[in-house]
C-alpha cells in the first residue's frame, strides 16, 4: 500500500512538472520558430531605436529605464536579455548598463557601461520597457549608485549562459544594490536568480522579499514585487499578485497587463516606487 501511494505521488509530481515547466516551454519554442521573423544573420540585424525612450536632448529630467528583449538566435525562444539605460538631468545622451558574453573568452570585459541607443532593437528583437523612473537630483543619485554597483560587480571576466552569471545576473545585482528602483525582472530572464558570491540566501532583484537560490539552478522567491516564483533548473514558474498573472517558463508573464504610456508590458511589471523622495513616475 505504501509503495502504491509513493508511486502515485511520484507520478503526480512528474505530471505537475510537465504541466508547469515542460509544456509551456515547448509551446514557447514552437511559437518562436513558427513566428518566422527572426533575422537570418545577427550581424546585420537592426539595433536602432524602438522609439520608446524620450530623446535625451529634449528631456531635462533624469530618466532610468529597464528593458527586456528576446535573446539572440535560438536563445530567444525561452529567454530574454535585460539592460538598464539612464541619463542624468540635462545629460545629452543615455548610458547603457549591459553584460555581454561576446569577447569574454578573449579577455574582454563582460560589463559594458557606455553611451549609446537606450532602447535599441536587440539584434532584431523589439525591446519592452519594464520599469521607468524619472525625477530630479534624487534620480541622479540613483544613477550614481548604478555606476558604483556596476564597478563592484564581481563577474566582470566571467559569462555563463546557464545558470549564470550572465546579463540578467548583472541587472539583478544592480537592482539589489539600488532597491529603490523596485526592478521586477521577467520570469524569462534566465540567470536573474544567480546570487553573487555563491550565497544561497538573499533578496531578489526588486530588493524586497526573500530569495533562496542554489547557484541559480534551483530556488524560491517570495516577494511583494515578484510574487511567488519557483526556479527549477533555471526555469521560473509562479504567480504575480499585483496585478494578477501567471509566470511560466518561455511564455513569461500571462495575465492582466501593465501599461506604460500606452505601451503594453507582457514580460514584467512596472511598480510604484516608495513615496519617499518623490522619485516615482507611476504609469498613467
Amino acid at each position: 500500500m505504501t509503495r502504491q501511494r509513493g508511486g502515485r505521488f511520484g507520478k503526480g509530481v512528474a505530471a505537475a512538472v510537465a504541466a508547469i515547466y515542460v509544456l509551456p516551454l515547448a509551446v514557447a519554442v514552437a511559437l518562436w520558430y513558427a513566428d518566422g521573423t527572426q533575422p537570418a544573420d545577427w550581424r546585420t540585424a537592426r539595433r536602432d531605436s524602438a522609439g520608446i525612450a524620450p530623446p535625451a536632448a529634449a528631456t531635462r529630467e533624469a530618466v532610468i529605464h529597464v528593458y527586456a528583449a528576446p535573446a539572440v538566435r535560438w536563445r530567444g525562444a525561452f529567454g530574454v536579455h535585460t539592460w538598464i539605460a539612464a541619463k542624468a538631468q540635462g545629460a545629452p545622451e543615455y548610458t547603457r548598463f549591459d553584460v555581454m558574453g561576446f569577447g569574454v573568452a578573449r579577455g574582454r570585459s563582460a560589463v559594458r557601461v557606455r553611451t549609446g541607443v537606450p532602447d535599441g532593437y536587440w539584434y532584431g528583437a523589439e525591446p519592452e520597457l519594464i520599469r521607468e523612473v524619472r525625477g530630479g537630483e534624487e534620480v541622479d543619485r540613483l544613477i550614481e549608485r548604478l555606476h558604483a554597483a556596476a564597478r563592484d560587480y564581481p563577474y566582470d571576466r566571467v559569462y555563463r549562459l546557464w545558470p549564470g552569471p550572465n546579463s540578467n545576473t548583472f541587472i539583478a545585482a544592480l537592482g539589489r544594490s539600488v532597491p529603490e528602483l523596485s526592478i521586477d525582472l521577467p520570469p524569462t530572464a534566465v540567470g536573474k536568480d544567480y546570487l553573487p558570491g555563491g550565497r544561497m540566501v538573499g533578496r531578489p532583484a526588486s530588493g524586497s522579499g526573500f530569495q533562496f537560490s542554489l547557484f541559480g539552478a534551483f530556488g524560491l522567491i517570495l516577494s511583494p514585487q515578484e510574487g511567488i516564483e519557483l526556479n527549477l533548473i533555471g526555469l521560473c514558474a509562479g504567480m504575480d499578485f499585483n496585478p494578477p498573472a501567471l509566470k511560466l517558463p518561455g511564455l513569461g508573464r500571462i495575465g492582466l497587463p501593465n501599461e506604460i504610456e500606452g505601451k503594453r508590458t507582457v514580460h514584467g511589471a512596472v511598480r510604484p516606487m516608495p513615496a519617499a523622495g518623490g522619485v516615482d513616475r507611476s504609469p498613467p
